[in-house]
């Protein structure tokens, strides 16, 4: 007995409803649910967004750190039919505001995001490390952060010419980042997520 998989296009993404609070991804038009990570996980995203909205605040910035409340829309493979929710996303405040009453996707005729982080979990390890980096790649987004507690390492990824150019930082290495040059980081703080 073969099973088929119903596909739904962007717009029946936008609109779908299962009826519980499970929040899904859409890649090449199949729902993959997002688990709620462990809360390690969910102490590094706090801790990366806490550092960049002390960081917005203290230098004046008109931008905004969300944690996996936007979604990206996505090229990948043939279709069209991807969007992503990183685990923190980086935009102007502005681009954040028209979204008040819509869904809060940032389409492919808006600017990408300033930057975006995904930690790695067992489950989603591959897609940070190759599909999440090529397609970001592809949107234009100038900075992607690859934190991974299970390596134990981040990985900065600077876009140059729809391609990644990568940095890796461990223990003590100072995260060096263009988007957010004051930061005084290291890879062992994000790791730790210490507040």
């Amino acid at each position: 007995m073969t099973t088929t998989i119903q596909k739904l296009t962007f717009e029946e993404y936008l609109t779908y409803e299962d009826g519980t609070d499970t929040r899904y991804e859409l890649v090449d038009g199949e729902l993959i649910p997002m688990s709620l990570g462990t809360g390690k996980h969910g102490a590094v995203i706090r801790f990366i967004v806490n550092q960049f909205e002390n960081s917005l605040a203290q230098f004046k910035r008109p931008w905004v750190a969300l944690p996996a409340l936007i979604g990206v829309r996505s090229p990948r493979g043939r279709s069209w039919d991807t969007s992503r929710i990183p685990d923190v996303t980086v935009l102007p405040l502005a681009q954040w505001e028209e979204m008040a009453d819509r869904e809060a996707i940032i389409n492919f005729n808006e600017p990408p995001p300033l930057l975006v982080v995904e930690v790695v979990s067992p489950s989603t390890k591959t897609d940070d490390y190759r599909s999440k980096r090529s397609e970001y790649g592809l949107l234009g987004i100038a900075e992607y952060w690859i934190v991974d507690p299970i390596a134990q390492k981040v990985t900065l990824c600077i876009l140059d010419h729809e391609f990644y150019d990568t940095i890796e930082v461990q223990n003590d290495d100072r995260i060096q980042s263009p988007t957010f040059p004051d930061l005084d980081l290291t890879a062992a703080q994000v790791l730790a997520a210490k507040l």
